[in-house]
Parts: structure tokens; sequence; C-alpha cells
């Protein structure tokens, strides 16, 4: 049987991803994108080139790429009622990747990108008379502020809080998910991935990822701070709360892309269906904290609690609870799940330093000049 997919975010860092892998089992994919946003067919095309897809792959990809121009936020996704329906009854299955990840938002701004766009999907997917399966992207991280201990795939709430907004707007979009199924009886997969990260060097023609935005904060935050603080071989110290033995669930997109097409093979339960797609070995705090000052030319040590003296550049991180809360978590997400349907295929090559700053380009880094100079970073993508 023939089942034809829709996909939100298609032109994101990792629904370029998901887009590879649908076409691979799929003869033709709907991408929802954004009205306004450009020529998306253009960029997916010019991802498949510079990730060495074949010649004859990218030159078809007009043929099996339908591109529908949506506004997730609005009501029948700012599409006539005609067209709205058309959409509906073609799908046999939709895929949401669609989201904001801005550390720094506030939780309004979140929300109508994050929860009203949710709605807006599962508004689409109830339309329909092929009642299609709807699957979910959200974040392992909307275990939220609990920093210790095991998340399980089952638990969703919000006892402990949460670090940001972020975590809260996606956590709020799951129990709208978990709502819709309950009145509606239809099933839905929830695909929970940790942070997900590549090692395929920036270009200006490719989505960032999440690694670039933290870089850019602390880029930005060392640069408006100067040379303020205690210095520390010639680089101005940065004390951030942490552990030293902490750690963070970082994946690569790639495999978690293959992952999430491989777990949507299965026959639904009828209810929801929640898989944390995360790594199997965490990345130690102590290695995060190299990679940023390879990043930044500060020099980062963690301590118990916030310095009663904070110097500029302490100050401005403590703005950005995204990048800094991180640092402090030891917990383990757990995938018993994923990895009982998967078995050995499940597991992650190795994420490590080296990997981390192929990803960001770390290698071809200009020495840095002063604060406040322009960036004379050369940023190049490998042969294809």
């Amino acid at each position: 049987m023939v089942v034809h997919v829709a996909l939100t975010g298609a032109t994101g860092f990792l629904g370029l991803r998901l887009l590879r892998r649908l076409l691979a089992t799929h003869r033709s994919v709907t991408v929802l994108v954004h009205a306004g946003s450009g020529d998306a067919l253009h960029r997916i095309t010019r991802f498949f080139e510079l990730t060495g897809a074949p010649g004859a792959f990218t030159a078809g990809l007009a043929d099996r790429l339908r591109v529908v121009e949506t506004e997730l936020e609005r009501p029948r996704l700012g599409l006539s009622g005609s067209a709205f329906r058309e959409l509906a009854d073609g799908l046999g299955a939709i895929w949401h990747s669609a989201g904001s990840i801005n550390l720094e938002g506030d939780l309004p701004e979140l929300r109508r990108t994050n929860v009203e766009g949710t709605r807006r999907v599962l508004e689409l997917a109830a339309a329909g008379r092929g009642r299609p399966v709807v699957h979910h992207v959200s974040t392992a991280f909307v275990a939220g502020g609990r920093r210790g201990g095991v998340a399980y795939e089952d638990e969703l709430d919000d006892a402990y809080g949460f670090e940001n907004a972020y975590e809260h707007s996606k956590y709020e979009a799951e129990m709208l998910v978990h709502a819709w199924s309950r009145e509606h009886a239809r099933p839905v997969v929830v695909l929970r991935p940790s942070i997900l990260v590549t090692d395929l060097p920036p270009h200006p023609e490719l989505p960032s990822h999440p690694l670039q935005v933290v870089e850019r904060i602390m880029c930005d935050a060392r640069r408006t701070a100067g040379t303020d603080g205690p210095d520390r071989d010639g680089r101005p110290r940065v004390r951030l709360v942490g552990h030293p033995h902490g750690r963070l669930n970082l994946l690569q997109v790639e495999h978690a892309a293959e992952v999430m097409v491989r777990l949507a093979d299965r026959t639904p339960s009828g209810g929801v269906d929640t898989y944390h797609v995360v790594h199997d070995r965490d990345v130690p705090v102590p290695t995060v904290v190299a990679l940023l000052e390879r990043l930044v030319p500060v020099s980062i040590e963690l301590v118990a609690t916030e310095p009663d003296d904070p110097s500029a550049l302490e100050s401005l991180l403590e703005f950005y609870p995204g990048l800094t809360a991180y640092l402090a978590h030891r917990r383990r997400f757990d995938d018993t799940r994923v990895r009982t349907l998967l078995g050995p295929s499940a597991a992650s090559d190795r994420v490590d330093l080296d990997y981390l700053c192929s990803g960001l380009a770390v290698r071809d880094r200009v020495p840095a000049g002063p604060p406040g100079a322009p960036a004379t970073d050369s940023l190049t993508l490998p042969p294809s």
C-alpha cells in the first residue's frame, strides 16, 4: 500500500536528514514549508548537492517533492478551506519536525511556534479521511530541570520545572499530543532526540545546528564583555556552575533520522508511543568544556555555586540558561524500548571532541583578534 507522507521542517537541520530517509522509502513527499521563506526546493536541492547525493537523485527532486507553503501558527495552516481539505485527504502519515530551538526565546514566543504549530498539524491530521499517523518530533529535554537520575520514555510531568522556555514549550506540545490522541482515539509516535550534532563543517547554504547557537552566544558574550575578569594563561577566566562528573547526551543527526524512520515502520499501539532517540554513551561535561574553550578564548572553571563577584562575562552568560544549566546535568535517558526494537543497530558511533570540533570547523579558525574585531573564520566543506 502506498502511503503518502507530509513533512514539516524539511529545510531544517534534522528535517533535511529525515527527508533523505523518507525519500529512500517513499516515491514522493509533501513538504510543508513556511510561506514566504524563500525557495525551499532550491535549499533542499543544495543540501543534497553539498552532502554528496548523486546527480540523478538531485535532478529528480522536483518531480518527487510537492512543496506547499503554509503558516503553522494559523488555522488551516493559512490555507483556504478547499486546499486544506485536499491536503488532509491525501495523507497517510504526517511528520512534524518544524519548531523553534531558540534557547534565548521567551515562553509566549516559543509557544506560538512549538505549541500552536503542533496544534495546527494535529488539526490537519484530524481533518483527513485517511486518518494519517502522526510522528511528532519532541526532545528528550522535556524531562526538564531534573539534573540527576534516569528519565524514562513514558514520563511526562513538570514537577522539576524547566531549564528554559524551549523545554517548557516542547513539554506543552507533548501534552497537547496526548490530549489529541485520547480525544480522537488515534495513534501518535513521539520521538525524543537528545542534542543533535554533526561533523559536517558549517556552510552558508546549510542550516545551523544547536552547537552553533551555543558558539554564537559564547562569542557574542565574549565580545560584549571585553577583557573584564581574572585571567588565566592570557584568557579571561569564566566560572560556570557545573559538575566535573556531569554528562550530556549528544547524538549524530544522521543516526537520529535513521532511527526515527525505522521506528516509524513499526505498527503503532493505538495510543501515544514515545521513544528516546539518544546516544548509548553520554559525553562527559569536561569534553564539552574543552570544546567551548576551543571555540572562544576563555578558560572555564566549573564551580558548585554561582560566584558572589561575577565578572561582566560571567554575568552575561547567566542570561542564557539554555547554555550554562546543562553543565550540571548527570541524568541518563533510558532508551530500553528503542534498543529492544532495533537491537545492536540502535548503538551509535562515538561522539568525541574531534567529532564536535569538525562540526564547528574549529581546525579552520584563524586566531581570534581582540574583542569587537570582525570574525575572520574561513569555513569550507570537504570535497564530497
